[in-house]
């Protein structure tokens, strides 16, 4: 098979996961444990994360809505105290692994993000940083356009934009719900843990050489 585009998510895949940084919040607050993946999971279509990432809603609302979600699980948590624990770091390793794969194939990002102004200068769109984001052919943010994943039409709008046939895309994303519909279509689909295991996939994936 002839890998012709390589389709990346961005939080969680460019950069480090979010995850250590709930775990360190819910211990410092004497919270339960994973209280805010279980409460980004219950409902995760229509959740007021999920609402928030489609811009239906506003940080306000969000915050109240989020509260409520969580409190129904064992513990209340503002929407607003999580949404700074979303700063990952770059993952330099994957940066110059895309550079290398951009120089032979498509490049896309299919991002679940924010609202550009709701979280202030530390995350929001201040997280895409432009080096990085201008190595896509193309880039779709949920925030824009009222989708998000894993809605199997971000995914074809994709494939469509990028004019190439899912049977020949490599899709990573760190959410093994966003890589079902992936495959599905009929892409490769590589789950991200960490970057060192990301790219052992990625080579043998594209042929290339990446680290």
């Amino acid at each position: 098979m002839a890998i012709e585009a390589v389709i990346f998510d961005f939080g969680g895949v460019l950069t480090s996961s979010p995850f250590e940084a709930f775990t360190r919040f819910e211990t410092e607050r004497g919270l339960p444990a994973d209280i805010i993946r279980r409460t980004n999971a219950a409902n995760h279509l229509e959740n007021a994360w999920a609402r928030f990432e489609r811009a239906e809603v506003d940080i306000e609302t969000f915050d109240e809505l989020f509260a409520g979600e969580s409190r129904a699980l064992g513990a209340e948590v503002r929407g607003r105290d999580v949404l700074p624990l979303l700063q990952g770091d770059l993952r330099p390793e994957m940066v110059e692994a895309l550079k290398r794969i951009k120089a032979q194939f498509k490049t896309g990002c299919i991002t679940n993000n924010l609202p550009a102004n709701a979280i202030g200068s530390m995350t929001g769109r201040s997280l895409y940083v432009a080096e990085v984001m201008v190595l896509f052919d193309h880039v779709i943010e949920s925030a824009k356009i009222g989708l998000r994943k894993p809605d199997r039409r971000i995914y074809q709008l994709m494939v469509e934009t990028l004019k190439v046939d899912p049977g020949k895309c490599v899709y990573l994303d760190d959410l093994g719900v966003n890589l079902k519909p992936a495959r599905e279509m009929g892409m490769t689909t590589i789950k991200v843990t960490s970057g060192a295991q990301a790219i052992v996939e990625l080579e043998a994936a594209t042929g290339l050489t990446l680290a």
